[in-house]
C-alpha cells in the first residue's frame, strides 16, 4: 500500500514540475520584447538618397558660413572725385574693404563694384567676438547684438546637422528606421535656423546703414547668402523625406512602386 502511495506521489510531482516548466516557458515567451522592424534594401537605398540630398545642404551651409560675401556695400563710383572708389563686403566673421579703379567699372553702373574686379583689398576679422568692439565700415557702426545672433543661429544649425547625420548613420548601421524621426527634427530645425540667421543678418545690415548717413551706400546680398538660403531649403526638404520614409505606410515607397509598375 505504502509503495503504491509513493509511486503515485512521484508521478504527481513530475506532472506538476512539467506543468510549471510549460507555464514558465510560456511566460518567458510572452515576456520577450518584440524585435524592431528591419529596413528593406529598397528603403535603405531611399534613405541613402535622402541623406545625400541633406549632405548637399550641409556642404552649402559650411561654404556660406566660411566666406565673407554675405553682403556688398558700395559707394557711388564718383563720390571721391578721383580715379578710385571703395566698396566693402563682409560675412559672419570677417569684413573686407576693396579699392577699385573707376575706369574698370561698367559705365552704366552708378555704384562702385562689382567685387570681382581687380583692386586692393584690406580684410579684418570682427572684434566683437573677442574684445566686444563694434566694427566701423564707411563711418557706419555694426550692431554686434544682431550680428552675433545671426552667427549663433548659424552655428547651432550646424550642430543640429551633425546630430541629424549621426542619427542617419546609426539608422543605416543598425538597419532600423527608429532614428529617422530624430533626424527629421534635426534637419528641419537646422534648415529653419539657417533661414532665420539670414533674416537676422539682413536686419543687422539695415541697422548698419541707418547708423550714419554721411556716405550714401548701395547694398545687396551676395552669393554666400544664396548658398545658405538654398541650403536651408534643401535641409528642410531632406528632413521631410526622412519623415515620409519613417512612416509605416511609406508614401515614397508607393510612388516608386507605381512608377516601376507603369514603366513595366
Amino acid at each position: 500500500m505504502w509503495s503504491n502511495f509513493f509511486i503515485a506521489h512521484e508521478e504527481d510531482g513530475r506532472g506538476g514540475a512539467a506543468g510549471l516548466g510549460g507555464a514558465g516557458s510560456k511566460l518567458g515567451r510572452a515576456g520577450q520584447r518584440p524585435r524592431a522592424p528591419r529596413m528593406s534594401d529598397s528603403q535603405e537605398g531611399k534613405i541613402k538618397l535622402a541623406f545625400f540630398i541633406a549632405l548637399i545642404g550641409v556642404t552649402l551651409v559650411v561654404l556660406g558660413m566660411g566666406t565673407e560675401f554675405w553682403v556688398e556695400l558700395s559707394e557711388p563710383k564718383h563720390f571721391r572725385n578721383n580715379q578710385t572708389c571703395e566698396m566693402a563686403h563682409y560675412g559672419l566673421w570677417k569684413s573686407c574693404v576693396r579699392t577699385l579703379w573707376v575706369s574698370d567699372i561698367d559705365p552704366e553702373r552708378e555704384s562702385c563694384g562689382p567685387v570681382e574686379l581687380p583692386g586692393e583689398s584690406n580684410c579684418t576679422f570682427f572684434k566683437f567676438y573677442t574684445s566686444g568692439e563694434n566694427a566701423v565700415i564707411f563711418k557706419k557702426t555694426t550692431q554686434k547684438s544682431l550680428h552675433m545672433t545671426g552667427a549663433i543661429l548659424a552655428l547651432f544649425s550646424l550642430f543640429l546637422m551633425v546630430m541629424g547625420s549621426l542619427c542617419i548613420t546609426m539608422s543605416l548601421s543598425k538597419s532600423v528606421p527608429f532614428f529617422l524621426k530624430p533626424a527629421t527634427i534635426c534637419f528641419v530645425s537646422s534648415g529653419i535656423l539657417v533661414l532665420l540667421s539670414i533674416i537676422v543678418f539682413h536686419q543687422s545690415v539695415l541697422a548698419l546703414l541707418a547708423s550714419d548717413h554721411s556716405i550714401p551706400l548701395h547694398h545687396e546680398l551676395s552669393w554666400s547668402v544664396a548658398c545658405v538660403g538654398s541650403a536651408g531649403a534643401i535641409l528642410i526638404f531632406g528632413g521631410l523625406m526622412f519623415l515620409l520614409l519613417s512612416l509605416p505606410n511609406n508614401p515614397l515607397e508607393k510612388c516608386f512602386r507605381q512608377q516601376s509598375s507603369s514603366d513595366t
